[in-house]
């Protein structure tokens, strides 16, 4: 049976690590106890690795059964792998991210996982350690004026101070790492997402026998629900130039101005527009769609769902979900076939064919970018109060309502995971809802006389 050693890491005149062989070991509070044991390595060979640092001798001699129980299961504990190290192999084996969600990856990774956590052993890492990152997080241009900060804030402020502006947002300001404003819980959870996503697989590859993301507690992620653009609220706007809310939706009579204002610009886009405006398809989505999946004489579109809004406002994975076409959009979307087919004609040898419905004039796909880009164009031009592109999927699921379609069918065409989402966030954002169901509720009372 192994026999605990002691050993330090002193070393000599030339550099050299005297290990167990420093003479200062025979005092009691130098040095530490480490045990070695028998354990198969991630390319099927046998190994004796160290484990440890131990306390005491009793300490060590107790861990050696709890390790050989670990090797009999073909759990491989990497003693040297840190959580950087892992973020990094976990990160560089996600071969088939997005570029949209690689980057939001990698910044969770750079600015907060491996600054604030990337020292700790992989297989050491506790809920103790997440939730003082969060709390760390939290403090960002949140921390009291003069207070103290603690050695995790000062980390991820270091690696926060070289990053870049990132571009500014249609509506005028200045989104990124420079600003001034707080980490949003819903930041925090999105991040938390990231190193959870990374613990899961480490636990899944049998890398680690504690998994400690489940169970920490996170920051309560207040519900953001959509404001519309009513007459108020634009005459306030066009005063004081300020935005009443974090998500607005234009009424039917606004997003009917931005798409008549996009017609006569014969803008390109027209028809991607008009089918976000009015089937509530999300920008990957829209972008990502396939002709193959198109069956324009059924009337559908099939979507691979990417990004899906939870009851906390994040992203989850999901599956496939059909759209249903008007005629309309049928319409629109066979004249669309016809021109991405004359330029086809027209690029000849230069053609990309990605497949895409959408796509650049060569092609190729469209950059998502691109599409909030003229979007926010068409809505000033047509002189809008501002919304993001990503709000038009709101517009579509008000004006479905005001259209009278039942709740459980807006929520299948939007593709949410459950129902009580979709009435949580919609059901009292337009004023024509509301004065409907008051209207509805007294008709159903029965009156001796007309107009009581």
């Amino acid at each position: 049976m192994p026999s605990p050693v002691k050993r330090c890491n002193c070393r000599d005149s030339g550099g050299k690590q005297l290990g167990q062989s420093c003479p200062l070991l025979t005092k009691r509070d130098h040095g530490a106890w480490w045990i070695r044991y028998e354990a198969p390595g991630t390319d099927g060979k046998r190994r004796r690795p160290w484990a440890g640092p131990y306390r005491t001798k009793g300490e060590a001699d107790r861990a050696l059964p709890g390790l050989q129980v670990q090797t009999a299961k073909g759990i491989v504990i990497e003693r040297n792998l840190t959580f950087g190290g892992w973020l990094d192999i976990w990160l560089a084996g996600k071969k088939s991210l997005k570029d949209s969600t690689r980057k939001s990856y990698v910044e969770a990774v750079r600015l907060y996982g491996k600054p604030g956590l990337g020292h700790v052993p992989l297989d050491a890492l506790r809920e103790s350690h997440l939730a003082e990152l969060y709390a760390a997080m939290a403090q960002i241009n949140n921390a009291p004026e003069g207070g103290h900060q603690s050695e995790m804030l000062r980390r991820l402020l270091a690696a926060r101070a070289p990053a870049p502006w990132t571009r500014p947002r249609p509506d005028g300001q200045k989104p990124g790492l420079k600003r001034k404003t707080p980490l949003s819980p819903a930041r925090i959870h999105r991040v938390h997402r990231v190193l959870s996503s990374a613990l899961g697989t480490a636990w899944r590859q049998k890398r680690i026998v504690h998994n400690p993301a489940p169970h920490v507690e996170l920051p309560t992620v207040r519900k953001v629900r959509p404001l519309v653009w009513t007459a108020a609220r634009i005459e306030r706007w066009r005063q004081t130039g300020r935005v009443p809310g974090k998500v607005m939706v234009w009424t039917p009579e606004l997003c009917g101005k931005f798409l008549d204002q996009a017609e006569a610009a014969q803008e390109r886009l027209y028809p991607l527009y008009h089918l976000v405006a009015t089937r509530g398809l999300r920008r990957a989505e829209a972008a990502g769609a396939l002709w193959e999946n198109t069956a324009l004489a059924e009337g559908t579109i099939s979507l691979l769902e990417s990004e899906e809004e939870d009851d906390t406002g994040l992203k989850t994975e999901s599956s496939w979900r059909t759209v249903s076409l008007d005629a309309v959009n049928v319409g629109l979307l066979g004249a669309w076939r016809l021109r991405q087919r004359q330029e086809r004609l027209a690029a000849g040898a230069t053609w990309v064919d990605s497949g895409r419905l959408f796509t650049q004039e060569n092609g190729s796909p469209l950059r998502e970018e691109y599409v909030s880009e003229r979007f926010a164009a068409i809505a000033r031009a047509a002189g809008l109060p501002p919304i993001r592109f990503h709000d038009l999927r709101h517009c579509a699921a008000t004006i479905m309502l005001a259209a009278g379609v039942d709740m459980k069918v807006v929520s299948a065409e939007l593709g949410h995971s459950r129902y009580a989402f979709t009435a949580d966030v919609y059901a009292a954002v337009l004023p024509q809802l509301a004065q409907a169901a008051a209207e509805a509720t007294v008709a159903m009372i029965p009156r001796r006389r007309k107009g009581a």
